[in-house]
Formats: C-alpha cells, sequence, structure tokens
C-alpha cells in the first residue's frame, strides 16, 4: 500500500511546482512561500484531527521532537532556494536538479540508515546524473546570459542538497509515530523559519502588494504540497527510503509536461533524452 502513497506524493509534488511557478511571477519567492506555508500547516493539522492523532502528541520523545525539528529546519531551507530558482530560472530546467537529490538520498540511506545499495542502484544513479546533466545543458541562446542564470543553478543544487537531508531526517523522526502528526509539526518549523526569513529581510511590506491571483495559486500550491507531504511520510513511515523518494521524484513527468501545456517550456532532443534517462534510472530503483 505504501507504494501507491509514494505515487500519489509523487502527483501532487509536480502539481505543486506549477502552481507555485503561476504564483510567484511577480511576487517575491520568500513571501511566497511563507504564506503556502500557513496553507500546507492548516491541512496537515485538520488531517492530525481527522484520523485521530492528537492524542499523540504527548508521547513525542525527545529524539523525535528533535529530528522533526531538523528536519523541518531542512525542508525550510529547500523551499526556499528552490522557489527562489524556480523564480529566476525554467521549471524544466529547475525541477529536474531537486529531484536529483535522490543521488544523495541514497548515499545518506546507506550511511545512516545501513540500507543496502546495490549495483543496481549505482547504475541508477549513474543514469539519474547523466540525465540531470543533460536536461540543465544550456542552450546556445542561453550561454551569453550571465549572474541571472547562474543564480537559479545555486539555489537549485541548495535546495536539492536540503531535500536529501530533509528525507533522512524525516525517516528517523517519525519512527514510532503518525505520519500525519509528524507531518504537522515539522510544517510548523518550516512555517516559523519561513517568517523569520521574511522579516529578516524585510520584505513583509510584500504582503499587501501580492496580485489576488498569485494568491490563489499560491494557496492551491500550498494545498498540493500538503497532500504530497501526507502521502509522501506515509509512504516514507512505511516502506523504505531509497525507494520511496525515488518515487516521489516521477512528480518530474507531471512537472515538465504542465510547464510545456501553462509555460510553453519545450525540451531540447538533449534534455528529453536527459528525462528519459533519469525516468529510466528512477523506475528502475523501485525494482
Amino acid at each position: 500500500m505504501w507504494i501507491f502513497y509514494a505515487f500519489g506524493s509523487a502527483l501532487f509534488a509536480g502539481l505543486t511546482s506549477i502552481l507555485a511557478k503561476c504564483g510567484i511571477r511577480h511576487t517575491d519567492s520568500d513571501v511566497a512561500t511563507a504564506i503556502r506555508t500557513i496553507v500546507v500547516l492548516v491541512f496537515s493539522w485538520i488531517m492530525v484531527f481527522v484520523v485521530g492523532a492528537q492524542d499523540g502528541i504527548a508521547a513525542v520523545s525527545g529524539k523525535t521532537w528533535l529530528f522533526l525539528i531538523l528536519s523541518g529546519v531542512a525542508t525550510g531551507a529547500s523551499w526556499l532556494c528552490y522557489f527562489h530558482a524556480l523564480q529566476a530560472g525554467d521549471v524544466n530546467k529547475v525541477v529536474p536538479i531537486d529531484k536529483s537529490s535522490t543521488i544523495l538520498t541514497i548515499v545518506l540511506a546507506f550511511l545512516f540508515l545501513g540500507e543496502e545499495v546495490s549495483a543496481l542502484k549505482i547504475v541508477c544513479v549513474i543514469l539519474i546524473g547523466a540525465g540531470t546533466f543533460l536536461m540543465i545543458q544550456k542552450k546556445e541562446t542561453e550561454k551569453s546570459v550571465g549572474q541571472e542564470k547562474k543564480s537559479w543553478l545555486l539555489y537549485a543544487c541548495l535546495s536539492a542538497g536540503f531535500a536529501s537531508l530533509t528525507s533522512i531526517l524525516g525517516k528517523i523522526g517519525i519512527e514510532g509515530l503518525n505520519s500525519n502528526l509528524g507531518t504537522a509539526i515539522r510544517t510548523a518549523v518550516v512555517l516559523l523559519m519561513a517568517w523569520i526569513m521574511v522579516f529578516a529581510k524585510g520584505k513583509q511590506k510584500e504582503i499587501g502588494r501580492i496580485d489576488r491571483k498569485e494568491l490563489g495559486f499560491i494557496c492551491l500550491s500550498g494545498l498540493a504540497t500538503g497532500g504530497s507531504w501526507l502521502c509522501y511520510y506515509k509512504a516514507l513511515q512505511d516502506g523504505l527510503a531509497s525507494v520511496v523518494v525515488p518515487i516521489d521524484k516521477l512528480s518530474i513527468l507531471v512537472t515538465i509536461a504542465f510547464s510545456y501545456l501553462v509555460f510553453h517550456e519545450k525540451l531540447t532532443k538533449r534534455a528529453a533524452l536527459g528525462l528519459v534517462l533519469i525516468v529510466a534510472g528512477t523506475l528502475l530503483m523501485i525494482l
């Protein structure tokens, strides 16, 4: 059953990127992240009460609290970097880098969770790495563009790194804990971190200037994230991190499809080959 939750996570995660991109065309990415996290938090706690898991908060151990908080901090950092990259770069270039966090997650799962790394998984890592490289290669017309392009690449890489830490810390933090409750607690940490960043950078004045249409997309992206998280951490709780994470990364197919339909972002032949390699590596990872 956890495999179905993993695929559900991928679907909602794919929609999240597109909805968020629609909401940050003119809205500051840090402010958008802070606002959408409110939606995710409300959604998460509603699910906690729906499943009756709220009483479990009293039984949360100190160790679990620590790893949930650390996971929340890593998630917050990943989000802030991801949406900054998404605002500055193309969806079909930012998303493949973010999804390459699979590679680091496998390494960390081996080192800290003792999950086996087989020859097949090594081949999968190579395929995903090669595919990501092909997808982010610049077109000839982009080679003359300077600092702006470098900016999204840096933030996308940072997003992938923090996302990997999130998976490992989250796996440890929800052992013996209801996944819905774990998601709600760590979302509260993300919310606190996001708003601290907004006020630290003096961006709170931007809130009143947000276009209503973009605000709607920001809120919808929050709902999609909430759905993705609930599915993801349920799958992570019951399944192997090294399998759940790759399935979740298949959200790239949803994102690429909608980036073409909504933003008219087309893949080059090189990028299309890269996408095939990423998907092939991801599917083989499930075997």
